[in-house]
């Protein structure tokens, strides 16, 4: 038999899973890539252009290190800026900045790169003077943080009540299935729009990324049910079961040592989908102002004030952050498929076969 095109499955499962591991890694050492704090502002510098880095100078000699020419900002109007050409500002690596905590927990001041005596914005700055770049990092683990937990939860939700419907069946299997499907039959942007705005709205950063991520998870457990509970109708009639419960197993028993390992493959695959699916629905929350509100950063208030027109139509560069959150989502979904074509596809009672998305 031939391998697939691309490599085997499981080797491609290996692919996605480091590609996404050094995307992660850029995020979760956002203090050391960073050059600045967040909320670090420079209001002399509003909408400035991203930084340009040379290696060439003004006679055409090359310069190993690599330099910068401030922006010197121009009258006449917000965000309009020159490089000053009488001065080559080098680039320094692996220096003493901003304090921030590696891992949230050990103090550390060690930054990747900087200047001294100006100020480098590889993505420019906004509407207040912020790094772009830095404010990406920093925003990425609010915004995946709360795309795993909201993941997490409702995987979770859809484990218990997908395994309690197909396990015991009958009305409760019915009751469950019922509320599922009203679920997956309401279109759940405009469910997770409702229950936000009736939640509080004035709350701190902190209490709004749990209120975000615990809303996310409420309206999503309804399709892992539908599969788990597949699954597990699928698993309980197996005759390696029947041979145990007849044995003498508990029922406890049967779900932890045989009917629960069943479903591994079909949790693993729906947590790839649903991880960048969720952190889309926090982006999206926040960017309407509904979810992380300033001075935290997060992928969707990055993002929101692009609602202005004029910001849209003069500071291009305002919707970089846009696009390097592609590379994020086209992971998961990459692994999504390949772990998808690797376990193969999920067994339905019944006798037939459902796809995992």
């Amino acid at each position: 038999m031939r391998p697939a095109p691309g490599g085997s499955p499981r080797h491609r499962v290996f692919v996605w899973l480091v590609a996404l591991a050094v995307l992660h890694a850029l995020v979760v050492f956002a203090g050391v890539i960073s050059p600045y704090a967040p909320e670090e502002q420079d209001r002399d510098h509003a909408y400035a252009p991203p930084t340009r880095i040379h290696w060439i100078d003004s006679r055409g000699g090359f310069h190993p290190r690599p330099f910068i020419r401030p922006w010197l900002s121009l009258e006449g109007g917000l965000g309009e800026f020159a490089e000053d050409p009488a001065q080559q500002i080098p680039l320094r690596f692996l220096v003493a900045g901003a304090p921030y905590r590696l891992l949230g927990v050990i103090p550390c001041r060690l930054h990747l790169f900087a200047t001294e005596g100006a100020r480098i914005s590889l993505l420019g700055t906004d509407g207040y003077g912020r790094d772009q770049f830095s404010r990406l990092l920093y925003g990425g683990q609010i915004s995946l943080l709360a795309g795993w937990l909201a993941a997490a939860l409702a995987l979770l939700g859809g484990t218990i009540i997908g395994t309690a419907a197909g396990f015991l069946g009958g009305w409760a299997d019915d009751a469950l299935m019922r509320v599922a499907e009203l679920f997956l039959a309401l279109p759940w942007l405009y469910l997770l729009f409702a229950l936000r705005a009736f939640l509080p709205l004035a709350v701190s950063p902190l209490q709004a990324f749990f209120l975000v991520v615990g809303v996310i998870g409420a309206v999503g457990w309804a399709r892992p049910a539908r599969l788990v509970r597949g699954v597990v109708l699928s698993a309980k009639e197996r005759d390696f079961v029947r041979a145990a419960r007849g044995f003498g197993a508990s029922e406890g028993y049967l779900l932890r040592r045989h009917v629960l390992p069943e479903t591994a493959s079909v949790l693993l695959t729906q947590a790839a989908i649903l991880v960048p699916q969720y952190i889309l629905a926090e982006v999206t929350l926040s960017f309407l102002g509904l979810g992380v509100p300033e001075p935290a950063p997060s992928w969707g208030n990055l993002l929101a004030s692009l609602q202005q027109y004029s910001v849209l139509a003069s500071y291009w560069w305002m919707c970089l952050p846009a696009v390097i959150m592609v590379p994020f989502f086209l992971g998961y979904l990459g692994l999504a498929s390949a772990l998808q074509a690797w376990t193969g596809p999920v067994k339905i009672a019944g006798g037939g076969s459902g796809s995992a998305e």
